[in-house]
């Protein structure tokens, strides 16, 4: 399945879920946001949100600091 990653193309895996490609990517969830085809996706619904080809996909790493 191609898509676009902080806007850049990546081939992935399928069936993919938003859990499975932070997985793929090796980032911890409970410090991310996910944005898919421009709508955030809830962390709760991480699990059973499946990918589709061609989905425009944003990750956003939450960075602490000051």
């Amino acid at each position: 399945m191609r898509a676009t990653l902080n806007g850049e193309p990546i081939e992935l895996p399928e069936p993919l879920t938003v859990s499975g490609l932070l997985a793929h990517l090796g980032v911890r969830s409970e410090r991310v946001a996910v944005e898919r085809n421009g709508a955030v996706i809830k962390r709760a619904r991480h699990g059973e949100e499946q990918l589709a080809d061609g989905d425009v996909l944003e990750v956003v790493s939450f960075v602490g600091g000051g």
